[in-house]
């Protein structure tokens, strides 16, 4: 049996837009991880980028669940000691709101250059209005 690797150029790639208004941010941002990694494609290979892109609108409609919207809190490290930053859910999105969807997004995405490369496939919009309509995105309903 022959393993079948595809060379990016014989990638075929669709673009799909995805509606948050009231949806769950944690299953939308699992769905464009998914989407954008290539697990839905039958010629899925972990270490290559194969996956399609994903625009995501209403970012900051997106549901939570419980009291995470007063108890949910980003930290980053700057790596010095003492360094540790805390910013708190209603902060990051006042400041930038489609910064929690960012964030759940690229989570759930692999660490390092992978990663790195699959996040600039997900594109996400506070607002409904997307600059990215010439490449015709299909709809997804979750």
């Amino acid at each position: 049996m022959n393993t079948v690797f595809l060379k990016p150029a014989a990638i075929e790639r669709k673009w799909f837009l995805i509606n948050a208004e009231g949806k769950s941010l944690g299953r939308i941002a699992a769905k464009a991880a998914s989407i954008v990694r290539g697990k839905e494609k039958a010629s899925f290979a972990p270490h290559q980028e194969m996956g399609d892109f994903v625009v995501i609108i209403n970012a900051e409609k997106a549901a939570l669940t419980g009291r995470k919207r007063e108890q949910k809190v980003y930290y980053r490290h700057s790596g010095y000691p003492g360094g540790l930053k805390t910013i708190p859910f209603a902060a990051m999105a006042a400041r930038h709101p489609a910064g929690p969807m960012e964030a759940a997004v690229k989570g759930m995405l692999p660490k390092g250059p992978l990663g790195r490369k699959l996040l600039k496939n997900v594109k996400i919009y506070a607002g409904d209005t997307h600059p990215h309509a010439a490449q015709n995105p299909q709809a997804l309903e979750l």
